[in-house]
This record gives C-alpha cells, sequence and structure tokens, in this order.
C-alpha cells in the first residue's frame, strides 16, 4: 500500500480527498467539477439507492423518468423556481457540430442555433409539471406519486467529490394530491423515510427540522429536512422534502375536477437526496485509517484472507475458507476471499482497512490445526481469535455485524451531542464557532436580515428550525430582539 492518508487532525478537506481516492470511490473527470465514481464507489451508492427505492415503493410511490433537457420558458413560468437556479444553469444553444475550415478541428455550426434554449436539468418540478396537467384531470387521478432517479446539473464554481459536483446522482420524488392537508403529510412522511434510512442504514443520526424562508428550496412554500454533524464540527444536509403548495399547479394550469364538480389546483411535494450522502457517510464515521462502512451499506461484509507458505496450506485453508463462505452467505451475508498470490497478506489488510470493509478473517495452518479464525473489527481495529468448535460462524458473524452498525450508529450519536451546544451569548457563539464548530442552538428573531447578518459575519446559517423544539422566550443571539425559540446554526457543506 502508499503511505498513509493525512491525518483528519491536520488536514480534514486534504484527508477526506485523499480517502475518496485512495478507496476507490470516485476520482475528478477530464470535465471540470465532474466526477467518474469508479466501481466500488457505485456499489456503496447501489445499495442505499436500492434501500430508498424499497422504502419509497412501500409508502405508493412508483418510478417514471422525465427528459433531461427542460425548455427555457418553462423556468420562467414560476418566478422564486427560476430565481433560485439561474446561476447554475447549463443552457443548450445548438444542435450540430460541422468540420472546421482546416479539417482539424469541429465546431459549432452556426446554422443550427435552436429556436428556444434548452436547460439541462438542474432539478425536474418544470417539466414534471408540465407534463402532470395531461395526466391529470379528475380527483380519481390523485394522488400522483411519482419518483425518478437520474442525474442533473448545477453549474458550481467550486466542486469536492461527492458533496458538491456539477453533475451528480440523485432521485427526486413529484407528488400531486387533492388537499394541502394531504401534501403536507406527504412531505413530513418523506422527511422521516429520509431520517430513517440515515439512521438505520448509514449509522447517522440526523436533526429533523424545517428551513427558514432563507434556506428553503426556491419556489417552496416550506422546505423540511435532515441535517447531519460531521466529523470537523460542520453539518451536511443529508435530504429535503418540499411542500409546494399550489405554486407550480398554477404555473403549469394542472387543476382536477373534485368530487362535488368544482375545478381546483392541486397540491404539490418534491423530495430528493442524491450522492452527497456518500459524502456524509464517508465525513461521518472514517478515521485516519480509511473507510469505516456501516455493515448494511458496505459492499463486502466479510473479507477472509488466506495466511499460508506452501501450495498444500493455500488449498487446505481454501477448502476451510469456502466452507465458511457457504455458511454466511447463506445468510445473506456478502463476503470476498482473497487468494490472490500478488499481494502479501499485510498489504491486503491495509487495503480492506482502507476500504472499510466491516469485518475481516484470517486463517492460516496454524488456525486449521486449532479449528480457529481470527476476526478483526474494522470500525473499533480490534481483534479475536475464535474457536470454531461448537460455534455457528454465520450466526457468530451475523451478530457481529449487527453489534458493529448498532456501535457505528452509537458512537455518531454520543459526537452530535456532545458538538450540539445552546449558546446565549453573541461573544459564546463566535468562539464556539471558531474553536468548536457544530451544531449551536440558539435565539433568533425571525427576520431575514437577522439571518443574512449573522451569515456574514460567521459564515454560519441557520439549518434547521427543529420539529421537536420547545416554545421558549428568549433574546435572538445577535438582535436582542424577542425570540420564541431556539433554532440551529452552523457553518456547512
Amino acid at each position: 500500500m502508499s503511505k498513509g492518508l493525512p491525518k483528519r487532525s491536520e488536514d480534514y478537506s486534504l484527508w477526506y480527498n485523499e480517502l475518496v481516492k485512495r478507496a476507490d470511490l470516485a476520482e475528478n473527470s477530464p470535465v471540470r467539477g465532474c466526477m467518474v465514481i469508479k466501481p466500488y464507489g457505485y456499489s456503496i451508492w447501489e445499495k442505499m439507492q436500492a434501500q430508498l427505492d424499497k422504502m419509497f415503493k412501500e409508502t405508493g410511490h412508483v418510478n417514471a423518468y422525465f427528459p433531461l433537457f427542460i425548455p427555457k420558458s418553462y423556468l420562467s413560468k414560476e418566478a422564486k423556481h427560476v430565481e433560485g437556479f439561474a446561476k447554475e444553469c447549463a443552457v443548450v444553444t445548438h444542435y450540430r457540430l460541422k468540420n472546421s475550415e482546416d479539417g482539424k478541428s469541429v465546431i459549432v455550426d452556426p446554422e443550427a442555433k435552436l429556436e428556444e434554449e434548452l436547460i439541462v436539468r438542474p432539478t425536474s418540478e418544470t417539466v414534471i409539471w408540465s407534463t402532470y396537467k395531461n395526466w391529470i384531470q379528475s380527483y380519481r387521478d390523485l394522488p400522483l406519486l411519482v419518483n425518478q432517479w437520474a442525474n442533473v446539473v448545477r453549474w458550481e464554481m467550486r466542486t469536492r467529490l461527492f458533496l458538491r459536483t456539477t453533475e451528480f446522482l440523485w432521485q427526486e420524488g413529484h407528488t400531486a394530491h387533492a388537499t394541502k392537508e394531504e401534501a403536507i403529510a406527504e412531505t413530513v412522511q418523506m422527511m422521516n423515510i429520509y431520517a430513517q434510512f440515515a439512521e438505520e442504514h448509514m449509522a447517522l443520526p440526523v436533526v429533523k427540522g424545517v428551513k427558514s424562508e432563507n434556506e428553503r428550496f426556491a419556489g417552496a412554500e416550506d422546505t423540511y429536512c435532515i441535517e447531519a454533524m460531521m466529523q470537523d464540527g460542520k453539518a451536511l444536509q443529508a435530504g429535503t422534502s418540499h411542500f409546494l403548495g399550489q405554486n407550480f399547479a398554477k404555473a403549469f394550469d394542472v387543476k382536477f375536477a373534485t368530487k362535488e364538480g368544482g375545478l381546483e389546483y392541486v397540491w404539490g411535494t418534491s423530495w430528493g437526496a442524491s450522492t452527497r450522502l456518500m459524502g456524509a457517510l464517508i465525513m461521518a464515521h472514517s478515521d485516519d485509517n480509511g473507510l469505516v462502512l456501516p455493515p448494511k451499506l458496505a459492499p463486502i461484509q466479510v473479507v477472509i484472507i488466506p495466511i499460508y507458505k506452501t501450495d498444500e496450506e493455500s488449498k487446505n485453508i481454501s477448502e476451510k475458507a469456502n466452507e465458511i463462505i457457504t455458511k454466511l452467505r447463506s445468510k445473506g451475508i456478502s463476503v470476498k476471499f482473497d487468494d490472490r498470490d500478488t499481494h502479501k497478506p499485510g498489504w491486503k489488510f491495509a487495503e480492506y482497512e482502507l476500504k472499510g470493509v466491516p469485518v475481516r478473517i484470517a486463517m492460516g495452518p496454524r488456525d486449521l490445526e486449532n479449528n480457529s479464525v481470527e476476526i478483526a473489527r474494522r470500525d473499533t481495529l480490534s481483534k479475536e481469535i475464535v474457536n470454531l468448535e461448537g460455534v455457528k460462524i454465520e450466526e457468530y458473524i451475523s451478530e457481529l455485524l449487527d453489534i458493529i452498525q448498532k456501535a457505528i450508529f452509537e458512537k455518531a450519536l454520543n459526537f452530535k451531542h456532545e458538538m450540539t451546544t445552546e449558546v446565549d451569548s453573541w461573544k459564546e457563539f463566535e468562539s464556539l464557532l471558531e474553536n468548536k464548530g457544530g451544531f449551536l442552538s440558539a435565539h433568533w428573531d425571525g427576520t431575514n436580515e437577522t439571518e443574512e447578518k449573522i451569515k456574514e459575519l460567521t459564515k454560519a446559517t441557520i439549518r434547521c428550525i427543529p420539529i421537536d423544539r420547545k416554545t421558549e422566550a428568549g433574546k435572538c443571539i445577535l438582535t436582542g430582539k424577542p425570540s420564541e425559540g431556539r433554532v440551529l446554526f452552523a457553518r456547512a457543506y
């Protein structure tokens, strides 16, 4: 293996970038700001995708696919929406190339200009709501619960693998309802699904809340979110769910005939989570040795590494390893037997540690004699010798994976608690942001101006107004004006 990773404590950003590359998750592409997701990284995304897709379908949603290109005029129909995305849009103006006069390159054919420019989707509300106009006529067509898995483009100036790239993968749900109450219930349900996924599968504790007006999705009446805390004390938004009211229905004239025979605009929601979740997974759990993956999302849950000197030893260990593999796979555990003779066991240990494989089993000739194996946990780096006499190895490993999943969550939960501080003075607010970071629970007077001023002074934003916050009288951290309750501030990705 190459030299060790940079230390998180010395350069967190460099540690993150190096880990993404060295663990074979992703790399920069020839196109500035875009990334190549490598097979190991993509296999983690596939596990995330499969679980989220299952949860969506269990709540009545179905998948569809909509065009990558959106007519520019569509974006003009919802004023707040276009304002929110205008600076990030990639625009297609021509549809053909031709050879240059000297034949040495290709140029844009000036004769092939589009009558109307097309926007490469930054999000799909506009094209989907124009489609829903044709799909929805009556209350019988509602609710319409559609999700799509897609790529989107937002022209970013400062990019970082997984966290912020010009093109990224995501899912976006778009639903239409007969009543305001149904739409709000859908919005809250999807926030809860994201939170459940984050906590039960990513082992990532989150805060559920509502965004302030300044942080709200462009074109929404309310944005619900889940916020997570990374190891460097910065917050990361891990999923959002938007109550759109009737804004897009009115913009695209989507009406339905009611049971009573009237005609009304439908109520809408949209919700999404992206490959940014990969960044959250890495930054929340990993250490100076590499990735630490929760077993539920690890592409390889167990790796078996043989230690031998002779062909005979290799053959005997392989036979025992294959017995174990069959038993583990019968329990649905993903296992890899790395019997490559091109690398030494120590090199392999370091490689799978870097890649975050939750459990490593090592077997040598002495282990065969003693009918035992060495089992190492990635999360704690602890090892133990387990005698296989009277032990069902598949049960033992299955239970160990559950223990590891819970332990990773508990560690992250304890960290989140340590990094959440109630603050009542501006001096302490500034000091904590500079020296510790984390979530600062503080009073705010509810005005956009104060929120903007705090951001300008400290680079901290209101991450959310927690769903479970208590109503309590207080004074705004900056202005001293009356406040109804605390909100969570943090510097964020």
